[in-house]
């Protein structure tokens, strides 16, 4: 893929509403590795190799396992992730995947074992790492070479 506008230059009030949606949807009662996971999920469904790149990186700073960054996908069917995350990872592929709707039964999952503070800080985890997936690839953004 070729790098093609940038946006931030292009559409500065754009990318700086982007950035404010960004923070004000910022986790406050999740566990920082959750939240990378929701991103990284997320940008394993939609393709996004420059966030893919940007958030295994700041996942691994925090801790995070190379051995459930490589199974993520796989989840469901390995040991290495907790009941919360489960349901995490559940609502983010729903929410990822909305034109299939996020079903009751995986909304009352993870309502068993999430505060309803944590279940919007899913949600809006989940919707704005999908919109920046979709500027990201819509712009051509690149993951770095060599990293």
């Amino acid at each position: 893929m070729k790098k093609r506008i940038n946006l931030e230059q292009i559409l500065p009030e754009g990318y700086k509403a982007m950035l404010l949606f960004s923070a004000a949807g910022k986790s406050k009662h999740l566990h920082p590795l959750q939240t990378e996971l929701i991103k990284i999920r997320t940008s394993q469904i939609n393709g996004c190799a420059f966030c893919l790149n940007m958030h295994t990186i700041d996942a691994r700073k925090l801790g995070e396992t190379e051995q459930r960054i490589y199974t993520l996908s796989a989840w469901r069917e390995t040991p290495y992730f907790s009941e919360e995350d489960r349901a995490i990872l559940a609502l983010t592929e729903e929410v990822a995947l909305i034109h299939q709707h996020v079903s009751e039964d995986t909304y009352q999952k993870a309502a068993q074992v999430l505060s309803e503070q944590q279940i919007a800080e899913v949600i809006m985890t989940a919707v704005v790492i999908n919109s920046w997936n979709r500027i990201a690839i819509a712009t051509g953004m690149m993951a770095p070479e060599g990293k």
